[in-house]
């Protein structure tokens, strides 16, 4: 049994287009914002990881790198309860996020009465939510799937075409990715790892939720969240991100710091589908579930 673990894990790095074992190879320092590489056929130049054959057969976890300007730099005190700094996902908030924050808020009845539902009764009133237009062209709500007392909570953009028909997130080649990626780290969907999404509903064409939607959406992930209490929350994206922190973020100079939702912590990186479109971003994400993995293992050292 022993031999089959590392074997394992190097098809599985191999499927995620990693290869087997890393380390770290120094290109230039630009930095991407996400969603201008979206619009883009081919990943900007960045850092890479290199396969390199190792002692022991296990990938060295690896420090995430956000490079930043000076005039980006974020001086923020310590995350004391949980042993890392804290910051804010840029160095400046826009001037709309400076005004107030970018969701609009929830109507406060409906946000507390969602705050009260237990887990059957929120997924059936997920399925039944009109909230927003989204739900004019759905064939069906998709709540998450998982571990429902995981320390563990991804959280997506929201469903495909094939989510949509199938009523699970993260299904189809993006899902197979995250799998590959959750594997990489010894992870399995179900298993103390829970899955969803921003909104429930998938946006007609696959396009980018709007605020409104996301709004709509926000009590019924904060419900989520309440009842899992999580240990850690992954944002896969930029809009999942949003949501998280309520306000504007680039991926590219959130990575590699540890911020905070209603006091669970919470770590960025991208989007499954945006790595299928991207592939030469998968090292970085590689880096972020190393960040996240470590931050996990000295939470747990600490009780």
């Amino acid at each position: 049994m022993a031999g089959r673990a590392p074997s394992r894990r190097a098809a599985v790095l191999r499927e995620m287009g990693l290869g087997p074992l890393w380390r770290l190879r120094t290109q230039g320092t630009q930095r991407v914002d996400e969603e201008a590489g979206e619009r883009s056929a081919e990943a900007p130049p960045g850092g890479v990881l290199e396969g390199v054959e190792a002692a022991h057969g296990v990938p060295r976890p690896l420090m995430a790198v956000a490079p930043q300007p000076p005039s980006a730099a974020v001086s923020s005190p310590a995350l004391t309860a949980h042993g890392f700094p804290e910051q804010h996902p840029t160095g400046r908030r826009s001037a709309e996020a400076a005004a107030g924050d970018i969701a609009p808020h929830a109507d406060s009845a409906r946000s507390a009465r969602i705050a009260t539902l237990g887990w059957d009764e929120l997924e059936e009133d997920i399925r039944q939510c009109r909230a927003c237009v989204l739900c004019e062209r759905r064939r069906q709500a998709v709540p998450g799937v998982g571990d429902r007392q995981a320390r563990w909570m991804l959280v997506g953009e929201g469903p495909g075409a094939e989510e949509d028909q199938r009523g699970e997130p993260f299904v189809g080649q993006a899902g197979r990715l995250l799998d590959n990626m959750l594997a990489a780290i010894g992870l399995r969907r179900g298993e103390d790892v829970y899955i969803g999404n921003a909104v429930k509903c998938r946006p007609p064409h696959n396009r980018t939720p709007e605020r409104a939607e996301l709004a709509a959406c926000r009590p019924y992930l904060e419900r989520q969240i309440a009842l899992i209490q999580p240990r850690l929350l992954v944002a896969l994206g930029r809009p999942a991100a949003q949501a998280l922190l309520d306000r504007e973020i680039a991926i590219s100079a959130a990575r590699g710091k540890l911020f905070e939702h209603a006091g669970v912590p919470v770590v960025v990186t991208y989007h499954p589908a945006y790595l299928l479109r991207n592939p030469r971003d998968k090292a970085k994400a590689w880096e972020d579930l190393c960040f996240a993995r470590r931050f996990m293992a000295r939470t747990a050292a600490n009780g």
